[in-house]
């Protein structure tokens, strides 16, 4: 007599600057229960411990090297793309694991409670060709909330981890 066994639950690596809270892993842990809740196998990355004998560099190149294993392996990549450490822009090193998962072709959606497109969340002033930013940039305007390389890499859901999870198990953003 074969049994099968009931299938796996889609594997989603949890990208976003959540890692660098103070309640970081127990934060990891709610994110990962919700996975559960919704029919996925979360996975955090602060899952995997760095081995304690490794210095800065050694420790970071290690995280590098599990971060990425746990994207390949991952169905889906589900990231906090909520503004980090300024109006309109994501961690980067989230912003680097949504496009090594785009190159790799995963599905990808994201989250964020930001309202508003990045003209109009970015201070800026007018200039004749644009807006420019306080650092003397263009702000690029194309009426979306985020950078166009994450935009259009990503399913965006206005929300947090649990709206995001919800339309991930409806398939479809809200």
């Amino acid at each position: 007599m074969n049994i099968a066994s009931p299938p796996r639950r889609p594997r989603v690596y949890l990208a976003g600057f959540d890692v660098f809270r103070r309640d970081a892993r127990e934060h990891g842990a709610r994110l990962v229960a919700a996975c559960a809740e919704f029919g996925f196998e979360g996975v955090y990355p602060l899952d995997a411990e760095a081995p304690a004998d490794l210095d800065g560099p050694r420790k970071a190149a290690w995280i590098y090297r599990s971060n990425i294993d746990a994207i390949r392996a991952a169905e889906i990549v589900m990231a906090n793309v909520n503004d980090f450490r300024g109006p309109g822009e994501p961690d980067s090193g989230t912003a680097f694991e949504i496009g090594y998962a785009a190159a790799l072709g995963k599905e990808i959606w994201a989250y964020t409670s930001d309202a508003g497109t990045l003209i109009e969340r970015v201070p800026s002033t007018a200039g004749s060709e644009g807006r420019i930013c306080d650092r003397g940039y263009f702000v690029e305007d194309f009426g979306l909330a985020k950078n166009l390389m994450i935009a259009c890499a990503a399913r965006i859901v206005q929300g947090d981890a649990r709206a995001c999870l919800e339309a991930m198990a409806q398939g479809r953003t809200p």
